[in-house]
């Protein structure tokens, strides 16, 4: 069954870090838009996978993090058949998967140079 509470953003970004670290993905960055004026969430989480395949098991990695942990699922998940960017958006938290080549194409943490950028150290 469903939360009926929304869970802290930094609590759903926790589940979306050990989802994306469990299949190992790629430099894990954390981009904080929270304190950014009209930001659309309170952070982006980057990451990239060296193949389609890995790309995938990413998405569904955190999806089930997520789900099983907090009961949450994504309000919307793009581009997941293409295995180049998805996208899962948990409206708090929005996770962009690339494939390894799309992410250096798109740069997208240079795009947030007001906001707080991490990266996230993995084992």
């Amino acid at each position: 069954m469903k939360n009926l509470t929304t869970p802290p953003p930094e609590t759903l970004l926790d589940a979306v870090i050990k989802g994306l670290d469990a299949v190992k993905g790629h430099e894990i960055t954390v981009v904080d838009l929270q304190s950014v004026a009209y930001a659309i969430s309170s952070f982006f989480v980057i990451v990239h996978g060296s193949s389609h395949t890995q790309v995938q098991a990413l998405a569904n990695s955190v999806e089930k993090f997520c789900w099983e942990n907090l009961s949450e699922k994504p309000v919307s998940v793009q581009g997941l058949r293409n295995g180049e960017w998805t996208i899962l958006d948990y409206f708090d938290v929005v996770v962009h998967i690339f494939h390894e080549e799309a992410r250096t194409r798109y740069a997208l943490e240079e795009l947030w140079g007001d906001a707080d950028i991490r990266k996230i150290e993995t084992v």
